[in-house]
């Protein structure tokens, strides 16, 4: 677990509780049917919670209806919504990637387009960034209070394997490298560029690489159902020697990269951050 200097936390945390606005990026290929129900359960759990935020929806060139969806959405919905499309070059890593470069708030969730993510977690992520200050707030479906809803089994199967391969690798106690359901402070997500991944592996490559260069976070569990609507993009035969891509190239930067890397911190106290 990373440390967080406990001189300035205080005022910190304060700074952010007053002025923090919350960026929801959300990656989106032919999802016409799920975008509604997720765009306005999440626009309004964050909206009853009086979190200002902006959702900014990345159309990665889809071949449906999403782009007219989200042009309605924004027109006669949610106010707070923001969309683009990427013309190209597209994939799951490309289209964060899109949303990552023009998001304007203070901090930054990836957010599943299905809504197998739920907005009830994201609001404890981002409470829990304020109590703590820490730059970045990983979401876990395996600790407890976690849970999965309608898992596939081979798929549960091959993500355990993953992360416990991750994690002897990296010699991190962190359970769920793989889930995208993360937040950072917009300092951390400028910490970890230039972005690597263009695939699904990008999820690996933003906590790993948060880890490696000093960022700190905590954990919270979270939830996961699966989706109701369309089909998942991951190909998991596709994506295996991608996510051992990134994560040889974060063991790589942790031994050799001799500290180049690391976030900048002045020196005082540091103060363990609990779960």
């Amino acid at each position: 677990m990373g440390f967080v200097n406990q001189s300035d936390q205080a005022f910190t945390s304060l700074k952010y509780s007053i002025r923090m606005k919350l960026s929801v990026v959300i990656p989106a290929y032919n999802e016409e049917e799920s975008l509604p129900p997720t765009l306005r359960t999440l626009y309004q759990t964050l909206a009853k919670h009086g979190i200002p935020h902006e959702i900014c929806v990345t159309n990665d060139n889809s071949k449906d209806g999403t782009l007219r969806v989200l042009e309605q959405l924004a027109a006669t919905e949610i106010p707070t919504l923001v969309y683009y499309t990427n013309p190209g070059p597209n994939g799951f890593g490309y289209a964060v990637r899109y949303g990552l470069e023009r998001f304007t708030g203070d901090c930054v969730a990836v957010f599943m387009a299905d809504l197998s993510d739920d907005p009830e977690d994201l609001v404890k992520f981002y409470n829990k960034m304020l109590e703590t200050n820490v730059d970045a707030v990983f979401g876990s479906r395996w600790e407890k209070g976690g849970k999965v809803i309608d898992y596939p089994g081979l798929k549960k199967f091959i993500n355990r394997i993953a992360n416990f391969i991750v994690r002897v690798m990296m010699g991190i106690k962190y359970n769920d490298t793989t889930n995208a359901f993360k937040l950072y402070k917009r300092e951390t997500i400028e910490g970890v560029k230039p972005f690597l991944s263009p695939h699904f592996n990008l999820t690996v490559e933003l906590p790993l690489k948060a880890i490696v260069r000093g960022y700190t976070y905590a954990v919270v569990p979270n939830s996961w159902t699966n989706r109701k609507y369309g089909e998942s993009k991951l190909k998991i035969k596709e994506m295996g020697s991608r996510y051992f891509f990134i994560l040889l190239y974060c063991l790589i930067e942790k031994y050799f990269s001799r500290g180049d890397f690391r976030k900048k911190t002045v020196n005082a106290p540091p103060q363990t951050v609990s779960r």
